[in-house]
């Protein structure tokens, strides 16, 4: 019988203070959950919105939503999982029978929701100090163990690298199911991605082996420009080199045209309708993925009107279990190049280190941590 676990983790105690890394108690897994032991675990912007307290007031937390590992133990009714399995840690679930999954329209399970803070059950299993943790999402990787539903769980296919799987568990994975499964982007259309960040450069690359003929990249840090182009833009455009807006500098890529679709990636709420306006009108379509640091914003209504359409995604729309195999054998098959993305990697030690450089280094696109 499993038992609880004692070890090291990156706590929160407060908004915006740096992360502390001390010892917490893991409790072992319910019936049908899986504890598991940290391999790889990776930082995303949502990491840094939840840090900063941006949406949800939970605190002490422990922060991660991306990760691979190996599962240390399991409960009684779980299937298909065993201990050692390598897996990766996901925040949507699939179960395969509700409406929702049935519809196949969506990725929002309904039997296996997005959580927020707590587990499923409205607990948690992390404590430090004799206070519960609150978690990100799913569960916190940020962490030497975690505890997770086991049907957020997705096993690693042993011919790609667990610190390669872990990218595959939101950013990257989001920003290419948006145009796969979101847009649905056909041969020969026009895509413009704004921001190049790991979300971004999922984007890009979808748009690339989708067939896309312009991939328009859009990033203010002229670092990125080499990787959108290694990723797959046919185009470059950095808005500080000109006086022009974003969306005329993207009409004016395309012949005054505008593009077929475009994928907000910045969650800056300025740019939304500046990604609105860079499509075509009556058939231009946006998706918008990043919530960025504010939770509301305000839209004009005429571009709207004239035709496009725009729509959020959670994970790109993509489902654990059905679609995300699809795109780990593209991975496998080198049509996907995961490694180019990891610019930096820290220890757990040192995590408030990658924290900082993920944050403000120009030329960072994803750090990852090793356990």
């Amino acid at each position: 019988m499993a038992g609880v676990i004692t070890c090291k983790a990156a706590v929160v105690w407060k908004a915006s203070e740096p992360l502390k890394v001390e010892e917490i108690q893991v409790e072992p897994p319910k019936s049908t959950e899986v504890r598991i032991k940290m391999l790889y675990a990776s930082m995303c912007h949502t990491d840094t919105v939840c840090w900063a307290n941006s949406f949800y007031n939970m605190f002490p937390r422990i922060l991660g939503h991306e990760g691979a590992g190996v599962i240390e133990s399991i409960g009684e009714e779980v299937a298909n999982l065993k201990v050692g399995d390598t897996v990766m840690l996901l925040y949507v679930g699939e179960c395969g029978k509700c409406p929702n999954c049935e519809l196949g329209k969506t990725n929002f399970c309904s039997k296996y929701p997005m959580t927020f803070g707590l587990m499923v059950d409205g607990t948690t299993r992390m404590s430090a100090r004799g206070q519960q943790m609150f978690q990100l999402s799913s569960c916190s990787p940020w962490s030497e163990y975690a505890v997770i539903e086991s049907n957020y769980v997705v096993k690693i296919d042993p011919r790609i690298s667990p610190s390669e799987a872990s990218l595959l568990t939101c950013g990257f994975t989001t920003g290419y199911g948006a145009v796969w499964k979101e847009l649905k982007v056909g041969q020969g259309s026009t895509v413009a991605v704004i921001g190049l960040g790991a979300v971004g450069l999922g984007a890009v690359k979808a748009s690339q082996i989708l067939g896309a003929s312009k991939i328009i990249g859009i990033d203010i840090n002229e670092m990125k420009r080499d990787k959108a182009k290694a990723f797959g833009a046919t185009d470059f455009i950095n808005p500080k080199d000109s006086d022009k807006t974003m969306s005329e500098l993207i009409q004016e890529a395309t012949g005054g045209l505008g593009v077929d679709y475009c994928v907000e990636c910045t969650g800056v709420p300025s740019l939304l309708d500046e990604a609105i306006a860079s499509t075509k009108m009556g058939v231009g379509e946006v998706v918008l993925i990043s919530a960025g640091d504010e939770p509301k914003t305000e839209l004009s209504y005429m571009p709207l009107l004239l035709g496009r359409t725009l729509k959020g995604t959670t994970y790109g729309g993509v489902r654990t279990h059905s679609d995300l195999p699809k795109i780990i054998e593209k991975c496998i098959n080198k049509e996907i190049e995961l490694g180019d993305l990891i610019t930096h990697e820290v220890s757990l030690a040192d995590v408030n280190k990658g924290f900082m450089e993920y944050m403000k280094q120009p030329d960072c696109v994803k750090v990852i941590i090793k356990f």
